[in-house]
């Protein structure tokens, strides 16, 4: 077999075999496929798609490509969550302590997560503006710190998914993200991987997301809870509005700084929205409570601080300075910033989300090439979102960045991505559909 012929069948439209899709991923980790061959097969991949068999069997051949994580040890319920990717979403940094808070002993938030991709942020990213914080543990002390403390959030440990691993950054930087199969055996070969009894997806549309539109964010959830469900696991997947950007702040340091005010009960309304929502949804889930009880505690653990206090807990249990938690100032600071003004009186009428990450990633928050270093001071904090008011000259944003030609040619991508219009524009939905093994509800 050679991969040569691989790439020309796909590229010729071809469904692939079983076996043709073990010895492309199992020859790639084990050093044997060069990376340009495999570039060449994840665009014709992207150009002609995969059938829900070739889609499983890659997801199942990258899930055991490496280690596979057993959580049987813990005591209750373990649980999973994972967005597809948005721009300001920080909503796992939120939700791991709310669920940590409003379950403890009964659900455990063994959560693993990656770094930004394409123009959208990644978590990993915005842990690491915490000092000291380690996204690293070995599998025994990130079990044993689930366990104390009911969740962590780490990255990928060297041998879970290596073929995930090797392909997300070569998507990254070939313009083969947004496709429904790699992105569908890339989300699930992780989640199931990671071992968690249930797994929520946030699967983002609009203009800051790799789905474009609601009936292809449908396909992908339909597709992921598919496989899920097939491997005995409980998945449901929730369509969320990504047209905007999620709360204010965009930026690595700049959201670990919002997410802290949104546990204080003092964040943005959208951010705080969807952290319940999720945080509901996932519990209940589980079927420990009902939904409404799972929004109860959710609600709850913000309004008593018992979510900001997991969270200071389990920043503490992976190695990282507290102090930031109650000053969130001690974060990377930028040393360049720039105030962006509206042209005209009226409203803002439209968010290009995508090039808001763009934005983002120019000024120094993202990676343009895969071997870019992530300034985590950098990023944009927006005054005006989707709807708002405007006057002529009054501030819109402030852009962070540490570079001065970073900051102009951030600043330039920005300005280009926000409209404004003398009436105001309707209102858009936070939540779309939901999707379970039972079919899809609109919301």
């Amino acid at each position: 077999m050679r991969m040569y012929d691989i790439i020309e069948a796909k590229r010729d439209g071809h469904e692939l075999t079983d076996e043709q899709i073990a010895f492309f991923v199992r020859g790639y980790v084990a050093g044997k496929i060069p990376d340009y061959q495999v570039s060449a097969l994840l665009m014709a991949i992207f150009l002609r798609g995969m059938t829900d068999r070739e889609t499983t069997t890659l997801t199942l051949e990258m899930m055991n490509s490496g280690d596979v994580v057993d959580l049987s040890a813990l005591p209750g319920t373990t649980v999973d969550k994972h967005s597809t990717g948005g721009v300001g979403d920080k909503t796992s940094l939120a939700v791991v302590p709310m669920i940590a808070a409003m379950a403890p002993g009964e659900v455990f938030v063994a959560k693993m997560t990656g770094r930004g991709l394409g123009h959208t942020g990644g978590t990993l990213d915005k842990l690491e503006s915490i000092p000291g914080f380690n996204c690293s543990l070995a599998e025994d002390a990130f079990i044993g710190c689930v366990r104390a403390h009911g969740g962590a959030i780490i990255g990928q440990t060297g041998n879970l998914v290596p073929a995930d691993k090797l392909m997300y950054a070569l998507r990254d930087v070939t313009a083969t993200v947004d496709c429904i199969p790699l992105i569908a055996s890339s989300i699930m070969s992780k989640k199931l991987a990671a071992g968690s009894n249930c797994i929520l997806l946030d699967v983002k549309v609009g203009s800051g997301a790799f789905m474009k539109s609601v009936p292809d964010a449908i396909e992908l959830a339909e597709t992921m809870v598919a496989i899920g469900e097939g491997m005995g696991r409980r998945v449901e997947a929730l369509i969320t509005n990504m047209d905007r950007p999620l709360g204010r702040n965009i930026g690595n340091a700049l959201e670990v700084a919002e997410v802290i005010d949104t546990l204080a009960g003092h964040g943005p309304d959208d951010l705080t929205h969807e952290a319940v929502m999720l945080a509901s949804e996932l519990v209940a889930l589980t079927g420990i409570c009902s939904r409404n009880e799972a929004e109860r505690r959710a609600r709850a653990v913000i309004a008593d601080g018992s979510a900001l206090a997991k969270l200071k807990e389990i920043v503490a249990a992976q190695g990282g300075d507290t102090r930031v938690i109650d000053d969130p100032s001690l974060l990377p600071q930028a040393a360049l910033s720039r105030t962006v003004t509206a042209p005209r009186d009226g409203f803002v009428a439209h968010i290009d989300t995508e090039q808001v990450g763009i934005a983002s990633a120019q000024l120094g928050g993202g990676r343009l090439k895969i071997d870019d270093d992530i300034d985590h001071a950098s990023g944009i904090e927006l005054l005006k979102n989707y709807g708002e008011a405007v006057r002529e000259g009054e501030a819109v944003a402030v852009l962070f960045a540490n570079d001065e030609r970073k900051l102009a040619e951030g600043a330039a991508t920005f300005e280009a991505a926000i409209s404004y219009a003398g009436a105001e524009p309707p209102a858009e939905p936070l939540l779309y559909a939901t999707v379970t093994r039972d079919g899809v509800q609109r919301a």
